[in-house]
């Protein structure tokens, strides 16, 4: 099973073990369709350009929640993983909270472009982290 979006399950388990008076760092591991998968009518696109105009619509939702992007790049490879995992695009967003992040996948304006993020990925992963306080 391709892993795209979290299930209702995954996201309660990161709510309960979140503290919620820390900010969050989500790691997103991204793999590209070659071809973006929309269930509905759209034009023809690659997944990186779906994920690029799901980057840019979610872009006010993202701030709206006091989070931002921290780092995005490229992957050029895996030195420790599995032979055959591997990841398009890294990235970094902080979010003040993990509920500033649960708003955001919640409100109106987010389930409005989330469609671009499901039809540009073949897979990917989502990581909740928190900042070591030393």
């Amino acid at each position: 099973m391709d892993a795209i979006n979290p299930t209702p399950e995954q996201l309660q388990k990161v709510l309960v073990d979140t503290p919620k008076d820390q900010p969050v760092v989500m790691l997103n591991l991204l793999r590209f369709r070659d071809r973006a998968n929309y269930k509905e009518e759209a034009p023809e696109r690659s997944g990186r350009e779906a994920y690029k105009l799901y980057m840019e619509e979610a872009a006010a939702c993202v701030k709206s929640v006091g989070a931002d992007v921290i780092w995005s790049g490229r992957s050029v490879g895996s030195l420790i993983a599995p032979p055959d995992e591997s990841w398009d695009q890294v990235l970094l967003v902080r979010y003040p909270s993990i509920d500033a992040f649960v708003a955001m996948i919640e409100s109106p304006e987010y389930k409005g472009v989330v469609k671009h993020r499901t039809a540009a990925l073949k897979e990917s992963r989502l990581v909740a982290n928190l900042e070591d306080r030393l």
